[in-house]
């Protein structure tokens, strides 16, 4: 008998970043395909997948603020980055439809010529149809982050996890590329990653997560076919429960 993926209703947090690829800025495209490859083999599966996508890769809020001494106002730089991942999310989606997979790009901030406003149910209603739902915009508020952002919407549609995908393969005691002697937790328990201030996702969306028992599950996106072999129950990455 094949073997089913464990999940069946996923969010998948994806930072700006993880568009790049190996360049200092913008969207890569090989990489953005590949991402889109990875999706198709997924959905293929019966897996519904929504998305939620960060803006670092063009614009990160108040840390492009302070990082180039911009007088600007936080919630301004807020609502840039929120539209960073507009443009990510349009990306994304034109990918995804190359390689034959139906998309609905949903935003938080109303822009109807190019998303559909956020309605929960209608949002459900796409992944039911079996078409990938591409969250941006975060929240919609600033001071909140698109980690924040994944945590809520998976718990808004009713997803069994919410997969965050980084360069890293999970979680350790400390950074690993400055630590040789740095340990990859499997498994971690959501208080102790917000008491131990492990870089997993902000204390808001874990706490989040914790307070509604939601799994996460931290892994290595730059390998391709990791996406199926966690939803596969392959043991990869960082477990959070």
């Amino acid at each position: 008998m094949d073997k089913k993926p464990i999940y069946k209703r996923i969010v998948l947090k994806l930072s700006g970043e993880a568009l790049q690829g190996a360049a200092r800025h913008g969207i890569d495209q090989k990489t953005l395909f590949s991402i889109a490859r990875q999706l198709k083999e997924i959905r293929e599966l019966g897996v519904e997948v929504a998305i939620v996508l960060g803006g670092g890769n063009i614009f990160r809020g108040s840390e492009n603020v302070e990082a180039h001494g911009l007088d600007m106002d936080r919630s301004v730089a807020d609502y840039m980055g929120m539209l960073a991942t507009v443009i990510n999310g349009m990306a994304l989606q034109d990918a995804l439809e190359k390689t034959g997979v139906p998309t609905r790009l949903v935003t938080a901030i109303e822009m109807r010529q190019v998303a559909e406003a956020y309605i929960r149910r209608r949002a459900m209603r796409h992944l039911e149809k079996g078409r990938v739902v591409i969250f941006v915009a975060g929240t919609g508020n600033p001071y909140f982050t698109t980690d924040t952002a994944a945590a809520l919407r998976a718990k808004e549609i009713n997803a069994q996890v919410v997969l965050k995908a980084t360069k890293v393969d999970g979680v350790y005691t400390a950074d690993p590329l400055k630590f040789k002697g740095a340990k990859r937790f499997t498994t971690v328990k959501h208080i102790d990653v917000v008491r131990k201030g492990l870089k997993v996702m902000d204390s808001t969306a874990v706490t989040l997560c914790m307070e509604n028992r939601l799994p996460i599950i931290i892994f290595d996106l730059t390998k391709e076919g990791n996406i199926k072999r966690v939803l596969m129950g392959e043991k990869i990455g960082t477990i959070v429960k």
